[in-house]
């Protein structure tokens, strides 16, 4: 089975806008994860340095996510990535 990785990088200043734009981008991925979309998401263990991680449907639903949510869009994360993962159990 085919889904999506989206890998995101914490911008510097992350601790001090996220807290603002954490319910909006809360109700999005409630969105995503309600609609199917979304399978997984979280922080690594150092956010500041590893930034998080999402697991998406389709890649499709990855490109969606990410042009809208909030915390790439006002400067949360400072960079994401989007890459395709093969899950050999499925």
């Amino acid at each position: 089975m085919k889904y999506a990785v989206v890998l995101y990088q914490s911008a510097d200043d992350f601790a001090a806008k996220a807290p603002a734009l954490f319910p909006a981008h809360k109700a999005r991925l409630d969105e995503f994860h309600a609609a199917g979309d979304l399978l997984m998401v979280g922080t690594f263990g150092d956010i500041a340095k590893e930034g998080s991680m999402a697991v998406f449907a389709s890649r499709a639903a990855a490109e969606k996510f990410v042009e809208g949510d909030p915390f790439r869009l006002n400067g949360v994360v400072r960079g994401h990535e989007i890459r395709d993962w093969n899950d050999i159990y499925s």
